[in-house]
């Protein structure tokens, strides 16, 4: 095989109460990576469309590339030659996934280039690298999803514990983009090192009723579940009207609302299609009464994750 092109989409990190161990994977938008080999050795960035120039040419210090170099590493591959097209379809700074759907696309496409040595779970670390490269943490709740699809759930970084469980079949995703950029490095930076024992059994209480409501499809638990009294307060100051645009979104049917990963993206759960795209509608306009344009999207939870798209 001479060329692969690999699809991986966007997710929703920390899913309200979850911090750095919920995440869920949506069926679009997401990256596209393109790999093609050459005789020269050395991985090269041939070309990047999306980015508007912001992202490193410099292998090694691009997401897509960087994880490409630490597999080739791994497996001991010296002499390997490849050019690497990116096509972002995502903003940068989104809080929708868009370090994690480049570093997954790239990871994926070498290993399926390279004739799979290594299985999806396998790749997680190596695509949590990227992470590292993007924001200086190599954090599991975006790239877990995208790599392996579904609501995935980090137990443990060390050891690194990952695993899926299962979500109502009519449980769907709006998320929405407004046009604003926050650093994630910045996101994390304002965060507390110690939080309160009050709010630490709150927290865990919703991340057990979240956990116990997707498994068990009680949409009520699901929407009284998805509370953060941790991260949201500190976060949602970034968000210009955040408070007007959730409670917009639980007005209109909404099971809950909160912040997608570092943000600006906010994301709600809603039971039924309708539901959704009624609540993306009017997130929209709550964000527009403030004079900020947003993008919405609305999905089922994917359970897929990366697609190969061509290969030859």
């Amino acid at each position: 095989m001479n060329y692969i092109k690999v699809f991986a989409p966007a997710t929703v990190a920390n899913v309200s109460c979850g911090f750095d161990i919920f995440g869920f994977a949506i069926e679009e938008p997401g990256d596209v990576v393109e790999i093609r080999r050459r005789d020269e050795p050395g991985v090269v960035i041939k070309d990047i469309f999306g980015d508007g120039g912001r992202l490193p040419r410099k292998a090694e210090k691009n997401t897509v590339t960087g994880v490409m170099l630490h597999l080739l590493k791994h497996l001991g591959i010296k002499d390997f030659g490849c050019e690497v097209t990116l096509h972002k379809n995502m903003p940068l700074g989104s809080g929708m996934g868009s370090s994690a759907a480049s570093a997954v696309a790239g990871v994926v496409a070498m290993n399926e280039l390279l004739d799979c040595p290594l299985s999806r779970t396998e790749l997680l670390p190596f695509a949590m690298e990227g992470e590292r490269i993007a924001s200086g943490s190599a954090h599991a709740d975006n790239v877990g999803p995208a790599l392996l699809g579904g609501f995935v759930i980090i137990r443990s970084y060390a050891p690194l514990d990952v695993f899926s469980i299962p979500v109502p079949g009519d449980l769907f995703c709006t998320l929405v983009h407004p046009d604003i950029e926050i650093n994630t490095k910045d996101a994390r930076y304002i965060l507390r090192d110690e939080v309160s024992l009050k709010n630490t059994i709150s927290q865990m209480g919703n991340v057990a009723g979240l956990v116990a409501g997707l498994m068990m499809e009680d949409y009520d638990l699901i929407g009284r579940s998805m509370v953060d009294v941790i991260i949201e307060p500190v976060r949602s100051i970034l968000i210009p009207d955040f408070n007007l645009v959730k409670q917009a979104a639980l007005d209109n049917g909404a099971l809950g609302c909160s912040i997608s990963g570092s943000g600006p993206s906010m994301f709600a759960l809603s039971r039924g299609v309708e539901n959704a795209r009624k609540v993306g509608e009017v997130m929209k306009a709550t964000f527009a009464n403030a004079g900020i344009e947003a993008t919405s999207h609305v999905s089922l939870i994917n359970k897929g994750g990366p697609v190969v798209l061509d290969r030859n």
